[in-house]
């Protein structure tokens, strides 16, 4: 008699969720309790001096204001990107889209070394700009270009697979009864990619807030100014102060805990309506 019972490749849920919990816990939720349980070494108004200082609320600031920026701009141009991937087919099509994922190659620091050299007011860019009175690099401007650099493959990427999944029948009917391009962009491509625009925003804001190779160059690193977050944490460290370094990255932490929710109780909502309005 012939074995009808059905065969999994992994191991059964018991084993292959043990294995889950134990390798999320090692790096994930052990070391997240470790930087709490750090933090609260600290006693409350030292906790509050620590996060409150002046020197503090500029870096931060600076930090998710800069990666706020960078993750609306690569939301718009990364869309544009996977639009012009998808849609139309020209000579390096390829190239083009390997260069997308040229920042995740690229060591942080490298970038950060050849974004300064172009944007510097003697660079190949800078150097036009500066006479003009716009300083790029050392500046926040300089920052949100670098988290741009960084950013934008998460956008691409996210959005990319669904434009292809996407039936190109609902844009034909659309134009049949009498839709515009533009209508037919808003009314039925944009609903359908939300989703996956909020998901490229969230990575791309996500992976802002943390960066520091690409940063650390073009910055120029002024406390007030230009003094990341990341770099506050490692001043902190250096100077031993490891109950300080951990009090500020708890911040940055929760914060940015609350801000992926928000933004994935979004996504969801959204997801959740374009769900409903398709069952229609």
């Amino acid at each position: 008699m012939r074995n009808t019972s059905k065969r999994h490749l992994l191991p059964g849920f018991g084993i292959s969720m043990g294995f889950t919990m134990v390798y999320l816990s090692l790096i994930v939720l052990i070391p997240i309790s470790v930087l709490f349980l750090k933090a609260s070494t600290l006693s409350l108004s030292d906790f509050w001096q620590t996060v409150s200082d002046e020197r503090v609320i500029a870096s931060f600031k600076v930090t998710f204001s800069s990666s706020l920026i960078a993750a609306l701009v690569n939301t718009v141009f990364g869309t544009l990107i996977a639009w012009v991937l998808v849609r139309y087919h020209f000579w390096g099509k390829r190239v083009v889209d390997a260069l997308v994922d040229l920042p995740f190659a690229l060591p942080t620091a490298v970038a950060g070394i050849a974004l300064t050299a172009i944007y510097a007011p003697n660079g190949w860019i800078g150097q036009f700009f500066e006479p003009l009175g716009i300083k790029i690099a050392f500046s926040q401007l300089g920052i949100t270009i670098a988290l741009i650099f960084i950013g934008l493959p998460f956008v691409v990427r996210s959005v990319q697979p669904v434009l292809q999944d996407f039936d190109a029948q609902y844009e034909e009917a659309a134009s049949t009864l009498g839709a515009n391009s533009f209508q037919i962009f808003m009314k039925i491509i944009l609903p359908a990619i939300t989703p996956a625009l909020l998901t490229g925003f969230a990575l791309a804001f996500a992976r802002a807030l943390g960066e520091y190779g690409s940063v650390v160059f073009i910055s120029g690193n002024m406390p007030m100014k230009t003094e990341i977050v990341p770099l506050l944490i490692i001043t902190k460290l250096e100077q031993f102060d490891y109950a300080g370094a951990a009090a500020i990255a708890t911040v940055m932490l929760l914060i940015s805990f609350l801000l992926l929710f928000l933004i994935n109780f979004w996504q969801w909502k959204q997801a959740k309506k374009h769900r409903a309005v398709k069952g229609v």
